[in-house]
């Protein structure tokens, strides 16, 4: 599994809140200035489905992210298995000045590890501009 985290200064349940919410999703979930999640919507519950489409903002390319929540834990933790077998863990860990996101995740084999890494680290830092400027 590769593992990324980031500490964000809010409350746990800011964070989950953002985390959980289409409206907010929409806002920070990409990894770089020229790509966007035009759409989102989740069941939160164990065997709840998600989805969200990101895209390049010039139209050139998108894909959707989906799965299936496997473990709920409001507040604490999540788990889902993407749409092409990979599972997903996360942590939210309450810290004495914010909250701990600790985001562990299947390789895929089409990119680098370090690639894969690298991108997902990207959302998390997006997560938390986005949570620490609202």
């Amino acid at each position: 599994m590769i593992t990324v985290q980031n500490k964000i200064i809010a409350s746990k349940e800011k964070v989950w809140e953002f985390w959980n919410t289409p409206e907010h999703i929409t806002k920070w979930s990409f990894a770089s200035p020229d790509w966007h999640t035009p759409y989102a919507e989740l069941d939160l519950r164990e065997g709840g489905k998600f989805k969200s489409t990101m895209a390049a903002k010039d139209g050139s390319m998108s894909f959707d992210f989906e799965g299936e929540f496997t473990l709920v834990e409001e507040n604490k933790a999540l788990q889902y298995v993407m749409a092409d077998g990979r599972k997903v863990e996360i942590s939210f860990i309450e810290m004495p000045d914010g909250t701990e996101i600790i985001e562990s995740f299947d390789p895929e084999t089409q990119n680098p590890i370090e690639m894969q890494r690298a991108g997902w680290q990207a959302i998390l830092d997006n997560f938390k501009k986005y949570v620490e400027r609202h």
